[in-house]
């Protein structure tokens, strides 16, 4: 394989940008886009020089030609496109929350490795310089023994009963549009799964999920307290603490910086990458994974998380009508 060919399904904004990275990537080719509108694919190969512009998802997952599909739609059918890519033999890189429940993903996740296929998440958390540098200094000790996570997250989303993020029938509501982002940022620093969750809930008036708090504990004592809502504005803040000390990192979904406090007053900052770069690690991070036939422990963090995800929906009450 000289290159990789990329294909991305659902030409929408996030795509856009996706598809800017792609071609910043010297071992990637954007080949095909696909969308149910013709002319919208054709708009968009115009504007990106995409090779080839499909107007249906099916026709274009039947290209042989494609090695990798990009999917951008909502979260709601995912799981649908991501089964269809890998039945047509299509390595997958999918847009956040890779899919709405733990169920759909195992079921992708065990259909993947029948077929020796990669599946990851666009998860930016997982791909950042930053945080394998971050993860490192956990893992080495330098903050000491794990302790304690916090994340909060805080979108203050316009009050419309019909938008996509209030609506149940899309799989609406702040847990898997920001919450996948804390729920992620917390797994990937502690070092086993949360076998303990509690949690409390405010409901909007369309039944998903406004605002909410989950404390997490696992079987080596470490424990983590998450803030999400949808109808105010909080920081995007996360914070590792240790004996030793605290890492703190702001603007955590695509940070290139944070601050280490030390008990004995010292100050570090630690900086890796940049925020401008964020998609085009992602497209270098599935690439790598793709060309060495290696995938990564990403997919096992997703599962995780979207494990957490389900219990704690389950103890809120909330399925969605097509579960």
């Amino acid at each position: 394989m000289n290159k990789i060919k990329w294909a991305i399904l659902g030409p929408g904004a996030i795509a856009s940008d996706f598809a800017k990275a792609i071609t910043q990537v010297n071992e990637s080719i954007l080949y095909a886009v696909g969308s149910r509108s013709l002319e919208k694919a054709k708009e968009f190969a115009n504007k990106y020089n995409v090779k080839k512009a499909y107007g249906s998802y099916e026709e274009m997952l039947k290209d042989d030609e494609i090695d990798v599909v990009y999917i951008s739609t909502p979260h709601c059918n995912h799981y649908e496109y991501i089964i269809k890519s890998l039945q047509n033999n299509k390595h997958v890189f999918c847009e956040k929350a890779i899919t709405v429940n733990g169920e759909q993903l195992m079921e992708i996740a065990n259909l993947a490795e029948s077929k020796g296929l990669i599946v990851a998440e666009a998860m930016t958390i997982f791909h950042m310089p930053l945080y394998k540098k971050l993860r490192n200094i956990v893992n080495s000790g330098q903050i000491g023994k794990l302790k304690m996570v916090q994340v909060s997250f805080g979108s203050c989303k316009e009050y419309d009963v019909t938008n996509r993020f209030f609506s149940k029938e899309l799989a609406g509501g702040a847990l898997l549009d920001i919450g996948t982002y804390a729920l992620s940022f917390t797994r990937y620093f502690l070092s086993n799964q949360p076998d303990e969750v509690l949690t409390t809930v405010k409901k909007f008036e369309t039944g998903v999920d406004e605002q909410s708090g989950i404390i997490l504990k696992n079987s080596n004592d470490e424990m983590a307290v998450v803030s999400l809502t949808m109808r105010a504005k909080m920081p995007k803040r996360g914070v590792v603490a240790g004996e030793l000390g605290f890492i703190t990192v702001d603007d955590f979904p695509r940070a290139s910086k944070a601050t280490i406090n030390y008990l004995d007053g010292k100050v570090e900052v630690i900086e890796a990458g940049e925020t401008s770069k964020a998609l085009i690690y992602e497209v270098e991070d599935m690439n790598n994974c793709i060309l060495n036939k290696n995938n990564t422990d990403t997919l096992a963090l997703s599962i995780d998380v979207m494990n957490i995800m389900d219990e704690v929906r389950n103890q809120w009450g909330i399925k969605y009508p097509f579960e």
